[in-house]
Formats: structure tokens, C-alpha cells, sequence
């Protein structure tokens, strides 16, 4: 009976085990089904399609551009966006913009190579809440390189004097035939294509600068430079420039100043603003000080200062000036030349008569008045010992 029951138990416990087991497996497999099943629905996008970095001649200003993805039938109503990253090659940080438009337009240092890449984006609100990118899509850039580096032109400079007129200079390059020549190119936006030089520098018959004519709203804009060279017996490597023209500013000096010396001690300096088309608010000034044997410099934004001496014992006040466009018009600038220097030279005999002969006069004022009351009074003493003796002696 009891070995019977025992039997029965184990019975049950067996088939409660097995019941257990089948149930696992077909949750198992229902994860796994599960699991497959959303991996095969898993939203996915193709990358943007033809994509190129284009050369339209503009000596760097660069177009990046591209074809839709294809299969995008079932995103229609989606704003696609595209995630595009650039840099020069070997340049460090990708610079990233995000944008709804099929081209972008850079200005690239064309010395070296470009290289970009773009994926799509699909926003969430079309994704059930995450956001899908694509593969990226690659592209390179590269301007032939013909020519021995050396060949290149060295020292570049270039100056913008008085935001009006623009010059650049520069030195030929090393190891160049006797042939060999440069020629300068140059674009901005607003230009329909890139322009030579008109109006070169010559030393030795040979370009070595270019005289640009007055140019037309270039100000707060990328400037694109390139100077390449021909010569017969090699080739010349060209070299490329970008230039923000408000920041290589080199305006007049002040051409007017004038010094006040107040009460010997209180010192106003003023000075003329540049002449030129640059707006006075453009300005700040570098003024030299000197007085005796002590100089100093400061800067202002205004084209006054008024200042302490340090001595009363000097007899000349010196200072100059110069200009630069601030920081509230361009990020940088080029000093002006130093003005011409102007004095203050103080005349000894006015000190002298500040600090010796006017109270000097006033000391012997007081004498005199004293000598004259004293004088007075002997009189006044002398004419009564007259009358007194007149009376004595009646005649």
C-alpha cells in the first residue's frame, strides 16, 4: 500500500518536470522567432547617391554635392536629412553640417588634399522613435601637383591699405629656370569667374606683386588667391591663399595732433582720425608718451586721452601715434605707421615767473608798502616837530 502510493507521487512529479521542460522550449523558441522576426523589420536607409567634391574654377571655393538615396518610396513624407563631415586632408576635426539640401559650397586650402563622407538621416517621428543612419558615402579631392615644391612662390604678403587699395608681393621661388615667370589669380564671391592680375610688380622683369584696381564689396568676404608660374625648362607648383581683406587692414596715421598742458600738470592729447573710408568706430590707437627720460605706451578706442605728468621738472612732453581697425570690425589688423612726433615744450622764464618772480613780487610789494607807512609816519612825526618848534620860537 505505501510503496504503491510512493509510486504514484513520482508518477506526478515526473510529468509535472516534462510539462515544465516543453513549456521552456517553446518560450525559448518563441524569443528566438520573435527576435528574427523584428530583425527582419529592422528600418534601414541606403546612403545619398553620386557623391563628389566639384571644381567650378573658383581657386577653392568648392562645391560638395549629391544624389538621393535610392528605395526611398517608403519615407516620402519624411524630411531626409544628410550628415555631411569635411576636412583637409591631415587637418585634424572634421567640421560637420547638418542639412536638408543636395549640395553644400566650402572654401578649401587647395595646398592640400580634401576629404569628406555623407550618410542620411531619417528622423524619429518616421522610425518609431530612433533615429536610422546609413552607411557613409566617401569622397577625395586633390589639386594635380606639378613641380618641384621649391618652385612654389615664397613670403607671401599681402595689404590692404586703407580698406581701399589692395596689394600682394611675394619672392620666386628657389631652383626656378631663368625663363620662369608668376602670374596671379584671384576670385571672390560676386565675381563670375576668377581674374588675372592686370597690374603686376616687376623686379628684374619678372612678377614679383600684384596692384589690384578698386575692388567691389570684397570686405567680409573669403578672398581666393592662387599664384602659379610657366616656365620651359620645368614645371612651377602653384600655391593658394585665403584672405579675409578686413583683417589685413592697414589704415593711415592720424595726421593731426595736438598737446595742452593744464595747471602743469593735467595733459590733453588729441589727435585727428585717419583719413580714408574707414568708419571712426573702426579705430583704436597706440599712443607713445614721453616725458624727460620716462616713455610709455597704452591704447585707446577714443581719439583723445587725457593723462598726468610725472614730473613738474620737465620741460618737454613728446608723444605719437598710431591706427588699427578693433576687434569691433575685423578679428585682426595691421598697425598704421607712427604718426609724426609732437612736442610740448614748456617756456623757462613763465615757470620762472610761476615759481619765482611772482612771489618774489609780492615779498617786495609788501616791502614797499611797509618802507612807504614807515616812510609816512616819520613824516607825519617830522612835520609835527616843525610846527612845534614854530611855536617855540615865533618870529
Amino acid at each position: 500500500m505505501c510503496a504503491g502510493d510512493i509510486k504514484i507521487v513520482n508518477l506526478g512529479e515526473m510529468a509535472f518536470i516534462c510539462l515544465y521542460n516543453r513549456c521552456l522550449a517553446i518560450f525559448l523558441i518563441c524569443i528566438a522567432f520573435g527576435y528574427t522576426s523584428s530583425s527582419d523589420l529592422e528600418i534601414k536607409v541606403n546612403p545619398p547617391e553620386d557623391f563628389e567634391i566639384v571644381d567650378p574654377g573658383y581657386l577653392g571655393f568648392l562645391y560638395l554635392q549629391w544624389q538621393p538615396p535610392v528605395s526611398l518610396e517608403n519615407f516620402k513624407a519624411c524630411a531626409v536629412e544628410y550628415e555631411l563631415k569635411f576636412r583637409s586632408i591631415g587637418g585634424g576635426r572634421w567640421k560637420t553640417v547638418i542639412t536638408k539640401n543636395l549640395r553644400y559650397k566650402y572654401g578649401f586650402d587647395l595646398n592640400k588634399g580634401i576629404e569628406a563622407k555623407i550618410h542620411t538621416l531619417l528622423p524619429k517621428q518616421c522610425t518609431n522613435g530612433s533615429e536610422v543612419r546609413s552607411l557613409w558615402s566617401e569622397a577625395t579631392y586633390w589639386m594635380p601637383e606639378q613641380g618641384n615644391l621649391e618652385t612654389k612662390i615664397k613670403d607671401m604678403d599681402c595689404i590692404y591699405y586703407n580698406w581701399q587699395n589692395l596689394l600682394c608681393s611675394w619672392e620666386p621661388g628657389k631652383g626656378v629656370h631663368f625663363d620662369a615667370n608668376y602670374y596671379l589669380f584671384y576670385w571672390y564671391e560676386g565675381l563670375d569667374h576668377a581674374l588675372q592680375c592686370t597690374d603686376y610688380i616687376k623686379a628684374n622683369g619678372k612678377n614679383v606683386g600684384c596692384r589690384f584696381p578698386q575692388l567691389e564689396s570684397p570686405d567680409y568676404k573669403d578672398f581666393y588667391v592662387c599664384v602659379n608660374g610657366s616656365s620651359e625648362s620645368k614645371s612651377i607648383r602653384s600655391s593658394y591663399f585665403i584672405f579675409q581683406l578686413q583683417n589685413i587692414v592697414k589704415p593711415l596715421p592720424p595726421d593731426y595732433l595736438s598737446i595742452n598742458v593744464k595747471n602743469l600738470l593735467e595733459v590733453n592729447l588729441q589727435w585727428s582720425i585717419p583719413r580714408g573710408s574707414i568708419p571712426a568706430k573702426c579705430f583704436i590707437y597706440e599712443i607713445e608718451f614721453t616725458e624727460g627720460d620716462i616713455a610709455w605706451v597704452t591704447t585707446t578706442f577714443d581719439n583723445e586721452m587725457c593723462i598726468m605728468r610725472t614730473s613738474n621738472g620737465s620741460h618737454e612732453l613728446c608723444f605719437s601715434t598710431r591706427s588699427k581697425v578693433n576687434i569691433y570690425c575685423a578679428d585682426d589688423g595691421i598697425w598704421s605707421e607712427w604718426s609724426n612726433e609732437k612736442c610740448w615744450k614748456g617756456e623757462t622764464w613763465k615757470e620762472t615767473l610761476s615759481f619765482f618772480v611772482i612771489p618774489f613780487s609780492v615779498v617786495s610789494l609788501c616791502i614797499l608798502l611797509t618802507t612807504c607807512l614807515v616812510l609816512y609816519k616819520q613824516k607825519s612825526v617830522l612835520k609835527m616837530i616843525f610846527h612845534a618848534k614854530k611855536e617855540t620860537f615865533p618870529h
